[in-house]
C-alpha cells in the first residue's frame, strides 16, 4: 500500500493493533516515533526500520514526559504529518466495588486523557507547516453504554466526543482529525473475552484498513465496516430491549479475575504500591 504519510507517531505501538501499524508504516518508508512500555518490542520494531525510527516509553497520561518526547522527535525528524493516539486498556467495570475505582480513573487517564497528551505538543507546529492528521483510536463500545463494562465505553465515549471538537476546531487548518472504531481485533485486549465477537479481525487486516480509511482521507473509520452496521442495528431496539440482551452475556473480566489484560499503572489492592 502506497501510504502518503512520511513522518508518523504512533503509541501504543506495543500492542496487537499498534505492531501491526508500526510494521505496515516501517515497510512503507516512513519515519516513526514508536511510543510504548515493552522496551524489547520497541527495540525489535525500531530494527526494522534503522535510522527511521525511535523509541520512547512515557506514560501517555504524563503531559511532561509527552512534551519531552515530542521535543526530542522534532528536534530530529520535524514536525510530523500523522500522529496516532493508539494507547489504550481494557477491562471490566463494577461499580458496587470500591477497588475498580482505581481501574475507572487509570482508564480514562489512558484512554482519554493519553489523547490528548499525544497530540497538544504536536498541534501547533503541524499546523504552522500546514498540513497532517491526529488520529484517535477509539471504539464502537463508545456509541452505547454495555453492562460491566461502563469504565471503557466512558472512556471511548469521552474520546469519541473530545475528537468531534477537535475536528471543528481545526477545520480549515490543513489539520484533518480521524475517528477510529474498532470492532473486535484479535489482540491481548481481546484474549479474555468470554463473549461472542462478531466481526473479529486480525491486527494486520485492521491496520491495513484503518491506513486506507487515512489515505482515502475519511474522517470517520469503523473497523470492520459491517460490524458498525450491526452496532447501529443494535442501538436501534427500545433499550429495555438493548439492556436485556446484552445483559444476559458474559462480561469483560475484571482486573485481578483470570483472563483479565494488565492496566500500566495500577497497583492491585492486594499488593504493595511500587517505589
Amino acid at each position: 500500500m502506497l501510504l502518503p504519510f512520511r513522518n508518523v507517531v504512533l503509541t501504543g505501538a506495543c500492542g496487537g493493533l499498534g505492531q501491526a501499524l508500526a510494521r505496515a508504516l516501517i515497510d512503507g518508508g516512513a519515519r516513526v516515533a514508536l511510543v510504548g512500555l515493552d522496551t524489547e518490542r520497541l527495540a525489535a520494531l525500531a530494527a526494522q526500520g534503522e535510522g527511521r525510527c525511535k523509541a520512547y516509553t512515557p506514560d501517555v497520561s504524563d503531559s511532561p514526559a509527552m512534551q519531552a518526547m515530542a521535543a526530542d522527535w522534532m528536534q530530529r525528524f520535524g514536525p510530523p504529518d500523522l500522529v496516532i493516539a493508539n494507547a489504550g486498556v481494557a477491562g471490566g467495570y463494577d461499580t458496587a466495588e470500591a477497588d475498580d475505582l482505581a481501574v475507572f480513573r487509570r482508564m480514562l487517564e489512558i484512554n482519554l486523557l493519553g489523547a490528548a497528551t499525544t497530540f497538544q505538543p504536536f498541534v501547533q507546529p503541524m499546523r504552522a507547516q500546514g498540513r497532517g492528521a491526529l488520529v484517535g483510536v477509539a471504539s464502537i463500545a463508545g456509541w452505547r453504554g454495555m453492562p460491566g463494562n461502563g469504565a471503557y465505553c466512558a472512556s471511548k465515549g469521552g474520546l469519541i466526543r473530545y475528537l468531534e471538537s477537535l475536528r471543528a476546531e481545526l477545520r480549515g487548518t490543513g489539520l484533518t482529525v480521524h475517528t477510529v472504531s474498532p470492532g473486535y481485533i484479535r489482540t491481548a485486549l481481546t484474549a479474555g473475552n468470554r463473549f461472542a465477537m462478531p466481526g473479529l479481525l486480525e491486527a494486520d487486516a485492521a491496520a491495513r484498513q484503518l491506513l486506507a480509511g487515512l489515505a482515502a482521507r475519511r474522517e470517520k473509520i469503523v473497523l470492520p465496516r459491517r460490524i458498525g452496521w450491526l452496532s447501529k442495528a443494535l442501538g436501534l431496539l427500545p433499550a429495555p430491549l438493548h439492556d436485556h440482551l446484552l445483559r444476559g452475556q458474559p462480561r469483560k473480566p475484571r482486573v485481578g479475575e483470570a483472563g483479565a489484560t494488565a492496566i500500566p499503572g495500577l497497583n492491585s489492592p492486594k499488593e504493595p504500591p511500587r517505589r
